[in-house]
């Protein structure tokens, strides 16, 4: 255990994982200030980063973006010493965790990358993996602090290399939450009970954490936020991004940016990722086994006939850009219901068969440019 000598540690950004951090730090024992954007009835909550960094010696930033990752270290980097050791929690691009540690270092203090995997839950139970980077001392330094809250930390190597495998793990996740959810609608068009696909999963190699937690929750309709729409979508483009950088064609990658930018339009950017099913299921009302699963044939017949993704992809530089207080989680919204009402499910299924109304007529206007036969 450690004694009353143990040094200050500041929070800023007070989302679901930064507030679920704090409250394992101070458990542990820590004297642990506070910072949000949108103060909060919280202890030790102070008025300014600056404010936080001139009480504690270690500073844990929890915020969404590149942009808001970058103006934090920014207000922090007056205050900054040789005592501080600033540690990064955001999922950005390695360029900008490589400037915002040459931020931090010019002021002489060190710095450590610790993007994370495990959302709300894991976060809850202080079950949080680190991914790690930074000089041995720092990384030395940080570690009980990472503990606290953290079941495992590994260490990646230098700044902007743990940043990077973070976004390749989260290509993974998405990749199959949306593989899930299209196995979920041809399921339901064949009208075969979700059970079924269910005990198979579980019995199957490719069966994993993320699909026992999401596909119930997919299958329920409950999209209350572990990690938001938004903050994968700002994940799959960094990792778009990187792939064009490379020259690589990360299809898979494109497909589930797509997806998720096709949801935040559609006004559910603050929702669970798994949201990505309401394009596949509009209509689910089955809540226990054993309820009939048996949709009317033109509804399946709507939910069988997606028209796939446009490959040209809206630029994302005209959304708005989450503040300070959002992290990788989400910062405002808890585990919320989601309204089912009729209303609602009309207008999605009326949305749903525009789309395979519009696949028709493109494959309509193909048919009509193509060469008629000689024969």
């Amino acid at each position: 255990m450690f004694g009353s000598s143990r040094k200050n540690i500041g929070v800023i950004g007070l989302g679901i994982i930064g507030r679920a951090v704090s409250a394992h730090l101070r458990q542990k024992g820590f004297q642990v200030f506070v910072w949000n954007r949108t103060p909060r009835p919280v202890p030790n909550f102070v008025g300014s980063p600056a404010e936080v960094a001139e009480l504690c010696d270690f500073l844990q930033i929890f915020v969404s973006d590149d942009k808001a990752l970058l103006e934090t270290v920014e207000r922090l980097s007056e205050k900054l010493r040789s005592r501080h050791v600033v540690i990064a929690h955001s999922t950005v691009a390695p360029d900008s965790m490589r400037a915002a540690a040459e931020i931090v270092e010019r002021r002489g203090a060190r710095f450590v990358e610790a993007p994370f995997t495990g959302s709300k839950v894991a976060a809850e139970k202080g079950e949080l993996v680190y991914y790690v980077g930074g000089s041995d001392e720092a990384l030395r330094d940080a570690r009980p602090i990472l503990e606290a809250s953290g079941k495992q930390i590994i260490e990646i190597g230098v700044i902007g290399r743990a940043t990077a495998i973070k976004i390749a793990t989260n290509m993974v996740t998405a990749a199959s939450v949306q593989a899930a959810a299209e196995a979920l609608a041809l399921v339901r068009a064949l009208g075969l009970p979700f059970d079924s696909f269910v005990e198979a999963m579980q019995g199957n190699a490719s069966y994993s954490t993320t699909l026992a937690m999401k596909v119930p929750k997919m299958i329920e309709h409950d999209f209350g936020p572990h990690f938001s729409v938004k903050h994968m979508l700002k994940d799959m483009e960094i990792a778009n991004q990187l792939g064009l950088s490379h020259h690589l064609d990360l299809g898979v990658a494109a497909v589930a940016r797509d997806q998720l930018l096709e949801q935040l339009q559609s006004g559910h950017g603050d929702e669970d990722y798994s949201a990505v099913a309401r394009k596949y299921l509009p209509d689910i009302h089955w809540r226990t086994q054993g309820e009939s699963q048996t949709a009317a044939p033109e509804a399946q017949r709507d939910a069988g006939s997606v028209a796939p993704a446009s490959a040209s992809t809206p630029s994302l530089a005209g959304l708005e850009e989450p503040g300070p207080t959002q992290e990788n989680g989400d910062s405002r919204t808890g585990d919320i219901a989601v309204s089912t009402s009729p209303n609602r499910e009309l207008k999605e299924t009326t949305q749903l068969r525009r789309g395979f109304l519009s696949q028709l007529l493109r494959r309509g206007r193909r048919l009509l440019k193509q060469p008629v036969s000689k024969e």
